[in-house]
């Protein structure tokens, strides 16, 4: 039985509400698989528009076996390019980030504008064309100050996303704030299982104390059920609706992305130790009420997403082989805010790199037991772990249409 067949078997009779079979976690050609039907398909978080706030600015990323640029051109567009020179394929920005009038490849310096057409090959001859030389591009869409990719020849369509999360972002100006701080771990475990611990505070109470003094531990905060009938979020969501907010959970049929804004927890206004506010302007004056909790994003296979009134956070998954996972957070925060007068950069980042830390040792840990030829996938808690039940349920649906040759559907938000 070849791959595609025995996966196809295998999520088709996969246990319900029981985690996947170990091949899917740790299986080299199952993770190649995984790259070619979802990673190199689909719409991926990238950054932000921040990251690139004047025409030259650049940041890049590697997906899998995929360089990419990301640049602002001169005339304000956001763009993505495949990162590989279409002289003899060396990188073409070999740095993190960085800002240039022109992209020039170091190895032999043929230059592309911001655009991504070639505008300078040296000696190449009088039939020389450089008009069929530029830059290969990347679907690239912005939306409420994040930046998407696809890597497809033709990506799906992006404008439902668009239509259910732009209004839940567009309060927060996130694209005209300012990065205060990144950082990027490497965890040692299966992307899958990164969104798994994720997905489900079952395991806050005993692991995240620094978190647990502002976030809820309630699955109706968490998980995709039961939000509409938990008073506390309700009323939550109430006010802030009636302030202008939209605030009440939005999920996509697909179960690929979703948007609500969750209460903290007494009286709290930011994830620091104290509960209060971890900058002293707030992210946006568009936001009108205090106490707006935290807007929660979430998009598979790439990010999750805090969005507060003083600062925001966001999560970007990218794996890196069968057993390992790059996480990179970024806090975001108002443009004119000043660290050492408007924040203290480690009382802003001490929740959640602690939270990260901790995480990650859950990763490393879980992966390691799966590892284990005695391992069988377990039950997940019906109480407690419903969203990681919709996250395996959204990956099994997903391979098995596009594995099949059917395109997960045309999303349209209910």
């Amino acid at each position: 039985m070849d791959l595609h067949s025995s996966v196809l078997r295998q999520l088709k009779n996969r246990r319900e509400g029981f985690s996947l079979a170990q091949p899917f976690y740790i299986d080299p050609d199952y993770f190649k698989l995984d790259m070619e039907t979802i990673w190199y398909r689909d719409w991926l978080f990238i950054g932000h528009d921040c990251e690139v706030p004047r025409a030259g600015n650049y940041f890049t990323a590697q997906i899998g076996d995929y360089p990419v640029v990301v640049v602002r051109g001169k005339d304000g567009a956001i763009r993505a390019f495949h990162n590989t020179c279409r002289h003899r394929g060396h990188r073409v920005c070999t740095s993190d980030r960085g800002a240039s009038a022109k992209l020039v490849c170091p190895y032999h310096q043929w230059t592309y504008d911001l655009d991504g057409s070639l505008v300078f090959a040296r000696q190449m001859g009088e039939t020389f064309d450089k008009s069929e030389f530029g830059l290969k591009t990347v679907h690239c869409e912005s939306v409420g100050g994040y930046v998407f990719v696809c890597l497809a020849d033709e990506a799906p369509d992006f404008a439902p996303m668009r239509a259910a999360i732009e209004p839940y972002l567009k309060p927060h100006r996130l694209w005209e704030a300012k990065v205060a701080h990144r950082s990027t771990i490497i965890e040692k475990g299966n992307w899958k299982l990164v969104w798994e611990n994720n997905r489900e505070c079952y395991h806050c109470a005993g692991n995240h104390p620094e978190l647990c003094r502002t976030y809820p531990e309630a699955p109706t905060a968490t998980g995709v059920q039961g939000a509409k009938d938990d008073p506390f979020i309700a009323e939550h969501w109430a006010r802030c609706e009636a302030a202008g907010l939209p605030s009440e959970f939005r999920m996509d049929p697909t179960g690929q992305f979703r948007v609500a804004r969750m209460p903290l927890i007494q009286e709290a206004e930011s994830y620091t130790l104290s509960g209060k506010p971890a900058v002293r302007r707030p992210l946006s004056a568009d936001v009108p009420v205090s106490h707006v909790g935290t807007m929660l994003l979430f998009h598979y296979p790439t990010t999750w997403n805090h969005i507060l009134g003083d600062h925001a956070i966001s999560f970007r998954v990218l794996p890196l082989s069968a057993e390992e996972t790059a996480v990179t957070t970024t806090w975001l925060v108002n443009k004119d805010a000043v660290e050492g007068v408007d924040y203290d950069l480690d009382t802003l980042t001490h929740v959640w790199t602690m939270t990260n830390d901790q995480d990650r040792a859950i990763v490393e840990e879980n992966a390691f037991g799966i590892r284990s030829p005695a391992y069988e996938p377990g039950p997940y808690s019906l109480d407690h772990e419903g969203g990681v039940m919709q996250f395996v349920e959204w990956y099994s649906n997903f391979m098995v249409d596009r594995l099949q040759g059917r395109e997960a559907p045309l999303s349209a938000v209910a």
